[in-house]
């Protein structure tokens, strides 16, 4: 690192919350609905986010998206998410969610994911040079940015072609 790198530390963008699962978060097998959850952390993982620019950001990306254990009637969701790599004008928040039965006092990680947002002024640009971890957690995580970065990139270049075949047709309109 040069005397001018600008360095970003995972905790400065570090958010939390907790949600109670309810009877209204519950779909027909008696866990929380996947599209809350994702709803949850997006809202919430967006604040990471904004915390590195004042701009107006916008979600680009959800990604390595795992359910890991069902979310239940009385459980605590608690959500912790984190900057753990920039680009130019794109910004990478990995999102965790903690499953806490609240009678056993019993946590497990139950969900994780890594969001991609974007600066939406493509005149404006991030301004961090690089993000610095400072648990064993974001370090490791920080560490395997430009993979996932290079694995991103890799996989939008082979979705033109299934993007270029797709149709603005409704399915009762195709000969």
């Amino acid at each position: 690192m040069t005397p001018m790198t600008r360095i970003l530390k995972c905790n400065d963008t570090l958010v939390t919350a907790t949600h109670l699962v309810l009877n209204g978060d519950l779909n027909e097998h008696g866990t929380v609905y996947g599209g809350k959850i994702l709803d949850l952390v997006d809202g919430d993982a967006s604040v990471s986010a904004m915390k590195v620019t004042p701009e107006v950001i916008v979600t680009a990306a959800m990604d390595h998206v795992q359910f890991l254990r069902p979310f239940k009637l009385r459980d605590a969701m608690t959500m912790e998410s984190y900057v753990t790599g920039v680009g130019h004008r794109s910004i990478e928040v990995f999102c965790k969610m903690l499953a806490e039965h609240l009678e056993s006092r019993q946590r497990e990680v139950a969900f994780t994911a890594f969001f991609t947002y974007v600066i939406a002024n493509p005149e404006s640009a991030v301004a961090y040079d690089v993000v610095e971890g400072q648990t064993a957690e974001q370090k490791s995580l920080v560490a395997g940015y430009e993979k996932r970065r290079a694995a991103r990139k890799q996989l939008r270049q082979s979705e033109l072609t299934v993007n270029q075949a797709l149709t603005t047709k409704l399915p009762w309109e195709e000969k």
